[in-house]
């Protein structure tokens, strides 16, 4: 089976979330309901980040699964959350996108890469915060499929 990674259902617009655990839930929920992972993921990607925070800097979460996780992952996905009021991730950052990311047999590391160019330069991020469209939101993540 072979998914795209980042497709139009995988992508929910000005969003609200009241802690950084509800958008994680968020994130990963919308990876359940699209068949790319196992119900278990989620709480997975909650014990993540306990361990660490999975903010990037410029208004960006990555929110994923510990190694455990693996086995729960049934094909590589991304979800994205524009939190246009943003959420408080901890020590003063706000994150206003959480891009969920499931991979599977080490395409996660892929995927991060293409992310964290696009999320790289602020202007990027500016224009996905402000999308008023999935698809406007999507082309800016191309290499990712």
């Amino acid at each position: 089976m072979n998914k795209e990674i980042l497709a139009t259902e995988n992508v929910v617009l000005n969003e609200k979330a009241s802690s950084k655990e509800e958008a994680i839930r968020m994130a990963g929920q919308i990876l359940v309901d699209n068949g790319y992972v196992e119900a278990s993921y989620v709480d997975q990607m909650l014990e993540r980040e306990k361990l660490t925070t999975t903010y990037m800097g410029n208004s960006v979460a990555i929110p994923h699964g510990t190694e455990d996780a693996k086995k729960a992952v049934k094909s590589s996905g991304l979800s994205i959350v524009q939190l246009r009021e943003g959420v408080d991730f901890g020590d003063g950052n706000t994150a206003k996108i959480i891009v969920g990311i499931a991979g599977k047999d080490n395409e996660h590391l892929e995927i991060l890469s293409q992310i964290a160019i696009v999320c790289s330069e602020e202007e990027n991020v500016e224009q996905l915060i402000q999308a008023d469209s999935k698809e406007t939101l999507i082309s800016m993540f191309d290499e990712v499929n």
